[in-house]
């Protein structure tokens, strides 16, 4: 284990606006069983070789954590992820199309059209990778990035949901495939922390403190290209080479460059979008607009390009911020959070098919379970209760309040014992509808 110190339908709405209100309400997320409780924390443990209390405490968002195969839970490493059987398969057979492949050489990306094209009878659009491209330009030197596996790969599909539910923040999967001695992007920093997870081959990484800590997303390393040149001039923080099964956690910001040893390389980048308190400053801002003295406009005649000029305007500005900021209420600007937070972070995948048949056979000893890691309020308005979905709002008749409830915090499975309902019947109406809407799963 290795840490760095810190540098220097009816009833069936779009989203309401941040305006709408309720008498009462609860937030939360598809709660843990006990078994998926152990299997967020399991995977979490798969990526740091301390505990998650400690990693909290002195990394998260601060300082890298090398952690080697030998102190990690799992001898075999990460091939059960994906394995470099696995990339041939979708590079080869599963249709890709673009963007879910990039292309990198010489610390560049390379045109799509230069690895895609039509897949042939059927299957003519124009965007879709080709493998002998791809060989070419592989043999060639160049890397493969793999994107979006935490949508089309089915073991990263559970692996990310887990971690996600450990780490409390939506994330995304990328895979390298670098060819041996190659290196596909000069040193940089992301604008969002990282697991690196080494699954094949060996790579160099060479860590540097941040120049610009914490970055924003609008804050690319591009726009600082010269001092990120010049700062990895300078020792690293961290020198080393990953081996098959060692993982590296990075804070957002810290410099870093990896190139492929002997052999060919496969590595997993799980990406964290986690927010920030800017957007808590966007989000202040957006309801700021509500002030009218923050709306008034601006004297006739300004000369924008005069400090003298603007300086009573920005001081008579400042002061109704101000003013304004201490009026703020947390619960607009949770309503617009969650408008913007929720969506990034998809629940569990359902299964349409076996769903519908579920909701054709369901009866009163059925069970039935809320969707892992779907996001939820539930909220009273009036003789209807609302519940607010990552995409959508349901609202019901408020007698159902009890056994939705029930439901929402795992109480209750059986739908034969839901609570506030008069007979079976009802109790099969809300369910069907619950598991039509995939709020609900089959148990």
């Amino acid at each position: 284990m290795t840490h760095l110190d810190p540098p220097g339908g009816h009833g069936r709405s779009a989203v309401p606006s941040p305006a709408a209100t309720a008498s009462a309400h609860r937030v939360g997320v598809a709660p843990p069983s006990t078994g998926s409780g152990r299997r967020a924390a399991a995977a979490l443990a798969r990526c740091v070789s301390v505990e998650s209390a400690k990693f909290a405490a002195a990394h998260w968002g601060q300082t890298p954590l090398l952690s080697r195969a030998a102190e990690l839970p799992n001898p075999a490493g990460f091939t059960d992820l994906l394995s470099p059987a696995d990339a041939d398969e979708l590079l080869s057979r599963r249709g890709l199309r673009t963007p879910f492949l990039r292309v990198a050489r010489d610390g560049q990306l390379l045109p799509a059209a230069r690895y895609t094209g039509g897949g042939g009878a059927g299957a003519e659009i124009g965007d879709q990778v080709l493998d002998e491209k791809v060989l070419e330009l592989y043999a060639g030197g160049a890397t493969l990035v793999l994107q979006g596996l935490h949508r089309n790969w089915p073991a990263l599909i559970d692996f990310t949901g887990e971690l996600s539910r450990a780490v409390g923040q939506p994330l995304q999967v990328n895979a390298y495939l670098t060819p041996p001695g190659s290196q596909g992007f000069a040193t940089h920093y992301d604008t969002h922390d990282v697991f690196v997870l080494q699954v094949d081959g060996r790579k160099h990484w060479r860590i540097h403190p941040p120049v610009l800590p914490d970055p924003l997303e609008r804050q690319p390393w591009g726009g600082r290209a010269d001092e990120v040149t010049a700062t990895a001039q300078d020792p690293a923080a961290l020198d080393v080479v990953l081996e098959p099964g060692d993982a590296l956690y990075l804070p957002r910001g810290w410099l870093h460059s990896a190139q492929a040893q002997e052999s060919s390389s496969l590595h997993l980048t799980v990406g964290v979008r986690a927010l920030t308190r800017y957007a808590l400053v966007e989000e202040l801002l957006g309801l700021a607009a509500e002030d009218r003295r923050l709306r008034a406009t601006l004297p006739f005649g300004t000369d924008l390009a005069d400090p003298d000029a603007i300086e009573p305007e920005l001081t008579e500005t400042v002061e109704a911020l101000r003013d304004w900021l201490l009026r703020a209420d947390p619960a607009a600007v949770a309503a617009r959070l969650r408008q913007r937070a929720w969506p990034a972070s998809r629940p569990a995948p359902i299964r349409p098919l076996a769903q519908a048949a579920a909701i054709a056979a369901l009866d009163a000893d059925s069970r039935v379970g809320l969707r892992p890691g779907l996001r939820w309020q539930l909220a009273a308005q009036g003789d209807r209760v609302a519940l607010r979905l990552f995409d959508r709002t349901i609202t019901l008749p408020a007698q159902c309040e009890p056994a939705v409830r029930a439901l929402l915090t795992g109480a209750v499975t059986r739908v034969g014992e839901l609570p506030g309902l008069d007979d079976d019947a009802d109790r099969l109406t809300l369910t069907r509808r619950l598991l039509r809407e995939a709020v609900l799963t089959p148990a």
